[in-house]
C-alpha cells in the first residue's frame, strides 16, 4: 500500500510519460494483463488510457487493471490510468519513506 507522499511522488514523475496501452470497446482481457504485466516489470510505472468507446466505468477499467497486474493504483485522472508496481530485475525507482 502506497503512502500519500509515495503517489505524490509517482504522480510527478508519471507526469512526462506517455500512455502506452488503451482500453477499447473490448475492455480488460487476460490479453491486455498480460501485456501491462510484461510493460510494468520492465517501467514500474505506466500509463493506459481508456478510450470513449469502452462500455465499462474508468474506475472499474482501472480497478481491474490493478487487481489483474496486481499493480498499484496510483491515480485516475480522465482517461488516464496510472499503475506502478515495484520490478523485481529493472529497479529505477526510489520511493520515499
Amino acid at each position: 500500500m502506497l503512502t500519500g507522499k509515495q503517489k505524490r511522488y509517482l504522480r510527478s514523475l508519471a507526469h512526462h510519460l506517455d500512455p502506452i496501452f488503451q482500453v477499447g470497446k473490448g475492455g480488460v482481457n487476460d490479453h491486455i494483463i498480460r501485456h501491462i504485466n510484461e510493460a510494468i516489470e520492465t517501467r514500474e510505472l505506466i500509463k493506459v488510457t481508456v478510450l470513449n468507446n469502452c462500455m465499462e466505468d474508468r474506475d472499474e477499467v482501472a480497478q481491474q487493471l490493478a487487481d489483474g497486474a496486481k499493480a498499484e493504483l496510483v491515480q485516475v485522472i480522465g482517461k488516464i490510468v496510472v499503475l506502478y508496481k515495484e520490478s523485481r530485475e529493472h529497479k529505477t525507482i526510489e520511493l520515499p519513506v
